[in-house]
């Protein structure tokens, strides 16, 4: 009898821990998939079966739409410490579909991510029309620049890897102070110029975004922009993305 009542207990006590771990899963899983506003100012907004206003500390869910005005900018932070922030005139998917590694879609206008690596290496990817950047915890801008998807990534800190969404060709990696512009129709290739060159056009994008910040007052609660020095500035691209706002490549939200 022995024999019969340990095989018993043992299968119980396995089950009991199978259901445990299955049932923390989905609530961990739904936790990561939030990201919550921490600064807001003019315009931002959130696709949930209309356009609503988003305050500070407001969610946003994996599969919603982050959209902001031309006097619009937002920062939002994700459970596991890593940032983003997003610049007027900008339409950014959270999550796009329920791989954790995928963290934003844009679509069109400005973005700048800090992806946090304090406890490790996270593998984190962001795409566009027409590229996907994988990082392992660094600090850059992605602009999608009109609405054939040209996108324009330049890091200022770290490494990341680039790679064409639809033209064949190996991935291309950039390291602090590099850049690169992809274009639907051309393979990859690192824009021309010398490393001094390229520095100069990330701290252009450092000083756009800033000036975007500081010239949009009224912001709503939860302090300030996350500080201009020691990685954590705002970044952003050069020109005007919002010039274009229509429907981009592979099923890209219409504008609003």
């Amino acid at each position: 009898m022995y024999r019969p009542f340990t095989l018993s207990r043992t299968i119980c006590t396995l089950l009991t821990a199978v259901a445990f771990g299955v049932c923390l899963t989905p609530v961990r899983a739904q936790s990561d998939d939030v990201a919550r506003a921490i600064y807001i100012s003019g315009r931002v907004s959130v696709l949930r079966g209309g356009e609503l206003a988003l305050s500070v500390n407001d969610p946003v869910r994996t599969k919603e739409i982050i959209v902001t005005g031309p006097d619009g900018y937002a920062q939002f932070r994700i459970n596991d410490g890593s940032t983003f922030e997003v610049f007027q005139n900008s339409r950014v998917t959270f999550r796009d579909n329920f791989n954790p590694m995928e963290v934003l879609q844009l679509w069109l206008g400005k973005i700048r991510v800090l992806i946090d690596h304090h406890n490790g290496p996270n593998p984190r990817k962001v795409s566009t029309p027409t590229a996907v950047i994988s990082v392992r915890g660094t600090v850059f801008d992605v602009t999608v620049e009109d609405d054939e998807g040209t996108t324009l990534v330049a890091v200022e800190e770290g490494l990341v890897s680039v790679k064409h969404q639809l033209q064949a060709g190996d991935d291309k990696y950039l390291k602090a102070g590099e850049a690169i512009r992809i274009f639907a129709n051309q393979p990859l290739a690192k824009m021309a110029g010398s490393p001094q060159g390229m520095q100069q056009i990330v701290d252009a994008l450092k000083r756009a975004a800033t000036d975007a910040i500081y010239n949009h007052p009224g912001a709503s609660g939860g302090g300030g922009p996350i500080g201009t020095g020691g990685g954590t500035t705002t970044g952003g691209a050069n020109g005007d993305t919002g010039k274009k706002k229509g429907t981009g490549p592979g099923g890209a939200p219409g504008g609003g």
